[in-house]
């Protein structure tokens, strides 16, 4: 965990890429990073705290797409959350459309992965989606535009991961965990930006579509109506390229960023 003094640094971070490139690698919970205040909400303590970030953070995640950025002859753009998924999660529904509500991991968590408290009864979540949710989702919104004005599309690669055994928190904990769970929306995602996924991430040991989780990330200004922002969730199941919970990466971690570059060149023009 790294408590940051407020104003630290900004809060999310979007490394440029080649002006030609339609894709944006979107990794939002690979940062164990907590503003002071914050930290100062959450009940747990520093033990229980540290293990909660272990069991949530997509770790290590950030550090993929940036190796695969670094293999591609076009580059693409990066948005990375520069702040942990317990401070807000950019990827909820801010309302009432958002169904892990039911287990208290809506846009801000007010319980742990085990179902236990994270925050206070009766906890005012609107300050933290006014201070961090929105400009995030501006900022999201914003680069899409930016690669719908350059390149004519956009198509954000989600980057994730999930853990190899089912938390209590799953509410579709039950089905398949393959070693890449590829999440797709029916508007979104193209049969043909599926298989090349598909196809990119063949070699893990096999495949598998919506579980154990499904959908993918589209800013809410565009999600279900512009057909030229395309969207994959790409959801790694940890044990190929880390130790759990929260452990240091292993040899895994190298292939994954050359699959992943392998699908962001399957969908760039050849010339940046």
């Amino acid at each position: 965990m790294t408590t940051l003094p407020e104003n630290a640094r900004e809060p999310f971070h979007l490394p440029a890429g080649a002006e030609a490139s339609p894709v944006i690698l979107h990794v939002p919970h690979s940062s164990r990073a907590l503003p002071a205040s914050v930290r100062d909400e959450i009940l747990l303590d520093d033990d229980a705290l540290a293990a909660e970030l272990g069991h949530i953070t997509d770790s290590h995640t950030a550090e993929l797409a940036t190796a695969a950025a670094g293999l591609c002859p076009v580059t693409p753009w990066q948005f990375v959350n520069r702040l942990s998924r317990l401070v807000i999660d950019p990827e909820r529904f801010p309302d009432e459309r958002e169904e892990m509500l039911a287990v208290g991991m809506g846009a801000v968590y007010t319980r742990t992965t085990h179902r236990e408290p994270l925050r206070p009864d009766g906890f005012d979540t609107q300050p933290l989606i006014d201070r961090y949710f929105h400009p995030y989702a501006a900022a999201m919104t914003a680069a899409v535009a930016d690669r719908l004005e350059a390149a004519g599309r956009a198509v954000i690669i989600d980057v994730h991961s999930y853990p190899s055994e089912p938390l209590p928190y799953e509410l579709h904990g039950d089905g398949p965990r393959p070693p890449i769970c590829l999440g797709t929306d029916a508007f979104h995602t193209p049969p043909e930006l599926l298989a090349l996924a598909q196809e990119a991430f063949g070699d893990f040991g096999g495949t598998g579509i919506n579980s154990p989780f499904a959908g993918t990330y589209v800013p809410l200004e565009y999600y279900g109506k512009d057909a030229r922002v395309s969207a994959l969730m790409v959801e790694i199941r940890r044990d190929v390229y880390m130790k759990e919970p929260g452990g240091p990466t292993g040899p895994g971690l190298t292939p994954l960023a050359v699959a992943l570059a392998e699908l962001v060149n399957a969908l760039t023009p050849t010339r940046g």
